[in-house]
């Protein structure tokens, strides 16, 4: 027996920059996830990831990440891309100095729990 389909976003990394990126209804590509297309259809989400497969000049590592309906547009089902939406976690930069990720601790606070 078939696992029954679950919502879904394409996903996948920006070519030049390596952020996170989804593909929005539009066929653009947005750093946003809730701005990302939510697919219920599996034939749809099969159609939407064969389309930006072939967009080998602009992304990277194309796939469907589970996904559910949010307040705000699509949210993750899984830590993963839960992860993977706040951007790199080696130093606070770029979403996370952003203020869509929580606060990473100061240089003080590491050291002192590194100790």
């Amino acid at each position: 027996m078939a696992k029954p389909f679950t919502p879904k976003v394409v996903t996948a990394n920006a070519l030049i920059e390596g952020d996170v990126v989804y593909l929005a209804a539009d066929d653009s590509w947005t750093r946003e996830l809730s701005q990302a297309e939510l697919l219920e259809d599996e034939a749809v989400a099969d159609e939407r990831l064969l389309f930006a497969s072939a967009q080998t000049e602009t992304v990277v590592g194309v796939y469907l990440a589970d996904a559910t309906a949010g307040d705000n547009g699509p949210e993750p089902t899984h830590f993963r891309e839960d992860f993977r939406r706040t951007g790199p976690s080696n130093y606070f930069h770029g979403k996370q100095s952003e203020g869509l990720a929580p606060q990473a601790a100061s240089p003080e606070q590491e050291t002192q729990t590194h100790v």
